[in-house]
């Protein structure tokens, strides 16, 4: 993939193509939507079926992260389905407008029905723990930081946090979301008890007013009015909360 910086000065965004031209994360997704896949690689050290794709269309090829239902491992704690929690969670980005999830889409793909979000081409020696360091990360931190109180992710893994090659931390794995229980597991508490910025707050009471309307095809209902709660709860408290002194993710990478 090939990356153009002026494409959209905030996010930087990638792009790839046969004849070498750029796209935007908008025309990765509709590449991601419409176009012909072909399978790659099977992903090591995954937990679930998770596959190397290559998605064509027209002139245009992205790569993306094909997560098939099928390939699931079933877990006592969330039905079958994980891409659908995957897809709400790009939608919650979207809707907060802060980009933060690469696009994702659901596919029938080869292996049947699935999630297929946009690969990120990163620096994979870097992980949250290395990122925080840098006080330039922090506000895409933060705001990941925040789309996990409001998706209630309960495996934000530090190598979950990925740096992109133009300078965008994004954040990926999201199957463990939106549970109507509050369950948080992650290793994102470096801005505890700190204010949460009002650019941020502005996002959450946008939620907790209720635009929802692109996540609700994929959550139940009850998982839905639980999202709405925790939305309301940050927009009283506005501040990060601190760890109660469990609520981490093993492994931590």
């Amino acid at each position: 993939m090939a990356i153009n910086p002026s494409v959209n000065d905030e996010s930087a965004e990638p792009g790839g193509s046969k004849s070498s031209s750029f796209v935007d994360l908008e025309t990765a997704r509709k590449v991601l939507t419409d176009g012909d896949i072909e399978l790659l690689a099977r992903m090591p050290y995954s937990s679930n079926a998770t596959f190397l794709v290559r998605v064509e269309r027209d002139d245009l090829a992205v790569n993306g992260i094909y997560k098939p239902v099928k390939g699931e491992r079933p877990l006592w704690d969330f039905p079958p389905g994980l891409h659908r929690r995957e897809i709400a969670a790009y939608e919650l980005s979207k809707e907060l407008r802060w980009d933060v999830v690469p696009p994702t889409v659901e596919r029938v793909g080869p292996h049947g029905t699935g999630s297929i979000q946009l690969f990120i081409d990163a620096d994979f020696a870097q992980h949250h723990f290395t990122l925080v360091k840098n006080p330039l990360h922090h506000p895409d931190l933060r705001k990941l930081c925040v789309l996990d109180l409001l998706a209630n992710n309960t495996d934000r893994k530090s190598g979950h946090c990925l740096l992109s090659e133009w300078g965008r931390v994004y954040g990926i794995d999201h199957g463990l979301c939106f549970s109507s229980e509050f369950k948080l597991r992650t290793v994102i508490w470096d801005f505890a008890d700190e204010p949460i910025d009002d650019h941020l707050l502005e996002g959450v009471r946008h939620i907790a007013n209720g635009a929802l309307e692109q996540l609700a095809p994929w959550l139940e209902e009850d998982e839905v009015d639980a999202l709405t709660q925790r939305a309301k709860w940050l927009t009283e408290s506005q501040v990060f909360p601190a760890d109660d002194g469990y609520r981490w993710p093993w492994p931590l990478i």
